[in-house]
């Protein structure tokens, strides 16, 4: 049987709708928008509003506030500052929200980590730490340093990665990129700071969250829909309420770099579909044996 004939003016219209919805999204979502990690998100069925535990001190009040607004600029979500009651030293995660904790969690050689819990692709818990041992030194107890690891260590928990990871070049003006000085203000990364999201980093986001799931979180939900929020279904493993630690060996396999070669996101195993993402940000200083396989200060 032969094929019937498309006529070519049906093909042009085709043509040109398919074209005009292209650059409908291009116009809505850049195409320069590129550094989610992997597939992982927060499931949503509607509006979606991370809480974000408060496990902090006096020093970091401010930072953890300023990085709550900073994120729900987001159209896809609002990040909201909860309560906490953890003990910030085990900072250890709590099912459906984020832990944030500051501590001083010794000379591991890192200044901040975001660890994120996911099953099936869905992000179900995560924290975000920041140590002390490193931000009472002069290099780094300055506001500009802890609003820039604040903010990037939570953005990690909504689903993205660095925008760059070359700690030399110019600062993009956003926290989600390393920087030797992320003030920009010391002359040796341009004069953009580093310390909250920008547009770039709000525009991942929208498209990271351009869909609706099946399911949501009930402590994802704004507050005024938890009545009628349905519970949350269980992983298929149970991340392990004790979180993962501070050092190297219990993060996992590394499976990305910085630019001078230093293992920056670690993934582990769980089983059942579920596994937790380790990011690091690295002091300045911080020796081969941080990253190495089997170190554990």
């Amino acid at each position: 049987m032969t094929a019937p004939r498309f006529p070519r003016f049906a093909a042009r219209a085709c043509l040109s709708a398919v074209g005009a919805a292209s650059l409908a999204v291009l116009a809505v979502f850049p195409a320069t928008a590129n550094h989610s990690w992997s597939t992982y998100h927060w499931s949503r069925t509607g509006p979606l509003s991370i809480r974000l535990g408060d496990n902090v001190g006096t020093a970091w009040d401010a930072h953890l506030q300023a990085a709550a607004v900073d994120w729900s600029r987001a159209a896809a979500l609002d990040t909201v500052v909860a309560s906490g009651g953890k003990d910030p030293v085990a900072c250890a995660p709590t099912y459906g929200r984020v832990e944030v904790c500051n501590a001083s969690y010794g000379a591991t050689g890192w200044l901040g980590l975001g660890q994120v819990w996911s099953s099936g692709g869905h992000v179900v818990q995560g924290t975000a730490k920041l140590n002390d041992t490193y931000f009472s030194q002069v290099a780094y107890n300055t506001p500009a340093w802890r609003r820039s690891v604040m903010c990037q260590e939570i953005g990690h928990t909504l689903g993205l990665d660095h925008q760059d990871v070359d700690m030399s070049n110019r600062n993009l003006g956003s926290c989600m990129d390393y920087s030797r000085d992320p003030s920009g203000t010391k002359g040796t990364n341009g004069t953009l700071n580093n310390e909250r999201a920008n547009q770039h980093d709000l525009d991942q986001l929208a498209l990271i969250y351009n869909h609706l799931d099946s399911t949501q979180l009930t402590s994802t939900k704004p507050t005024s829909n938890t009545s009628t929020a349905r519970a949350p279904r269980a992983p298929a493993a149970a991340p392990p309420s004790r979180g993962i630690g501070h050092v190297r060996s219990e993060w996992g396999r590394s499976v990305a770099t910085d630019r001078r070669g230093r293992p920056r996101v670690f993934v582990r195993d769980l089983g059942g579909d579920t596994q937790v993402t380790t990011f690091v940000i690295w002091a300045e200083d911080a020796a081969p044996e941080h990253w190495q396989d089997g170190h554990g200060h």
